[in-house]
């Protein structure tokens, strides 16, 4: 099979899916273009303010994809290049990009809150305080993943000691975006220059940071690099949007398009020959059986309970325009299917063995090594596109971390507010877990002691809650249309389905776990009991709502 061919069926399948699906969708439940978002509604400059379509694209985008589409797929190709397919197209359309569309549309109904709220208002209170326990942990497990893979691709050194010098012009790059983000976000906000300025000092300071980059790398070891990433996604989850989350996610959009870009021109190009078997076996030894492992790994890619969370707790208080939902939401889904597919092929292209011969032991690192192979016979050089792919990825995951830190954060102050009480004659113990600095560094020193794991063991477990958390979202905004009389039928095959998926995930994992008791997997079974039983409960409140009838008061 031609890599081309299947580059082309996946463009085919995925613009049809927003073309026909997706606007049928809005138009079904409902769009008020001069409707007063939430975003001006309750500007408050810090969580609440509103922004350019393309600036809210980029922060949705840039936070759902994280590492996610370059690792899911490449795991998961163990099984054959069609099951990969197959599951990226169907779940993109019909359970991934539904899931983060009604998620966002959800939220922005109800005053940009987050799925806890609709769950509180449409499920019950004590739905709403397991929700949130059950998103706190799992945020950890994101952070800790996460800030793992980014770790490891700052690393400059290897394990003889010598120089990483493509990580270490990443790392540069890097710190370098962050500088010029903030100094971008307070041009941004107050200067109020057009779109075309703003896109062209967004591209010079983007070619700026590149190249000092790419000429002046920094090696530091993998162990300090995990405290300072710790410490800027600390700073990064109080910081008002405007100052870092907005012009990080706006720099981070070109990059991001122009990182898919070349790896289609790439594909285009040099049409790489997919050297994987359409399948492999339903059994792997070493990973597992395809369901549900194909689906938890995949993730990302095709559906994420992550998503709804960015949808709902930080995009969704940006919307300018209920006319952005579908976009923004649905849209991005759907490139993070078409990065995923684009991975796929990545990794199919390498022979057998040929990856790990190369040097690639990492998805990234193959995913990165591919598109390099494809774009070097253009007469390219190969390491400087190896460099910026790897770059746009530890983008990704950045502002993957950006976004989940903040809210883990937002998660766990909710957790112990109490509407009925107000502020003034809160307890001093609800004021201190209330403090957006005490539940930063609570979340964060979980998480960075789960990190110490390393996401290759993290990863089966992050996959297993990520669909559960999908299938929560799912049975929430499903009672959220019941309960306002609108069309919800087309989420419920999506939400029994992820549902099977991840129950027997967790319960299978938790056996793993169980049969090799160190201290790390001690820990892992800890947050795998504790969120199967959250979840269990959550999604059988739910259930019970949307299915059962209610008896008249």
């Amino acid at each position: 099979m031609s890599g081309l061919v299947v580059m082309v069926i996946a463009i085919v399948v995925l613009g049809a899916g927003y073309l026909v699906y997706g606007r049928w969708l809005a138009k079904t439940w409902g769009i008020s273009p001069d409707a007063k978002t939430p975003a001006y509604e309750l500007r408050d400059g810090v969580d609440y303010e509103p922004a350019d379509t393309q600036v809210v694209f980029g922060h949705q985008f840039a936070s759902i994809a994280g590492a996610g589409p370059i690792n899911g797929p490449i795991q998961a190709a163990v099984f054959g290049w069609v099951p990969v397919l197959l599951w990226l197209l169907i779940g993109g359309v019909f359970f991934g990009a539904v899931q983060d569309f009604s998620a966002m549309y959800a939220s922005v109904k109800n005053k940009g809150r987050t799925i806890g709220y609709i769950i509180e208002q449409y499920i019950g209170k004590l739905g709403k305080k397991l929700f949130l326990l059950f998103c706190w942990l799992f945020c950890i497990l994101v952070v800790a993943a996460f800030a793992d893979v980014v770790d490891g691709t700052f690393m400059g050194f290897a394990e003889d000691g010598s120089k990483i010098v493509a990580n270490g012009s990443v790392a540069m790059t890097s710190v370098l975006f962050i500088v010029e983000a903030v100094a971008l976000g307070f041009i941004l906000h107050n200067a109020k220059l057009g779109k075309l300025v703003n896109t062209i000092l967004a591209i010079v300071l983007l070619v700026g940071g590149i190249s000092i980059g790419l000429n002046f790398p920094i090696f530091v070891e993998k162990g300090t690099w995990q405290i300072i990433v710790f410490a800027y996604i600390a700073i990064a989850s109080i910081a008002p949007v405007w100052v870092l989350l907005q012009p990080r996610d706006y720099l981070n959009s070109y990059l991001l398009v122009i990182m898919i870009a070349m790896a289609v021109i790439g594909v285009i190009v040099t049409n790489p020959t997919i050297n994987l078997p359409a399948f492999t076996s339903y059994y792997v030894e070493g990973t597992g059986t395809m369901f549900p492992i194909l689906f938890v790994t995949i993730a990302c890619g095709a559906v994420s309970g992550f998503h709804s969370l960015v949808a709902s707790g930080t995009a969704s208080k940006q919307i300018n325009n209920e006319k952005a939902m579908l976009p923004v939401s649905f849209g991005a889904m759907l490139l993070e299917s078409m990065l995923g597919v684009i991975s796929l092929i990545a990794v199919a292209s390498f022979a057998t063995g040929a990856a790990a011969e190369a040097g690639y032991n990492t998805p990234p690192q193959i995913f990165a090594g591919a598109v390099a192979n494809f774009l070097s016979e253009l007469g390219l050089p190969h390491t400087v596109i190896f460099t910026l792919i790897n770059l746009a990825v530890s983008a990704f995951a950045l502002t993957s971390l950006d976004s989940v830190a903040r809210i883990g954060r937002l998660s766990f102050q909710e957790l112990f507010l109490d509407s009925s009480i107000e502020d003034e004659k809160m307890k001093p113990w609800r004021k201190v877990v209330t403090n957006k600095y005490f539940a930063t560094i609570i979340t964060l020193v979980f998480a960075y002691v789960l990190a110490k794991v390393g996401y290759k063991s993290i990863w089966p477990l992050f996959g297993s809650a990520n669909q559960l958390l999908s299938a929560l979202a799912l049975i929430a905004c499903a009672v959220y249309f019941k309960k306002t009389n609108r069309k919800g039928w087309m989420l419920w095959i999506p939400m029994v389905i992820m549902l099977c998926v991840t129950m027997t995930a967790l319960i299978q994992r938790m056996i793993a776990l169980v049969k090799d008791l160190t201290p790390g997997n001690i820990l892992q079974l800890t947050f795998a009991i504790s969120l199967m039983i959250l979840g269990v409960i959550v999604a059988v409140e739910g259930l019970k709502k949307l299915f059962l009838k209610e008896k008249n008061a």
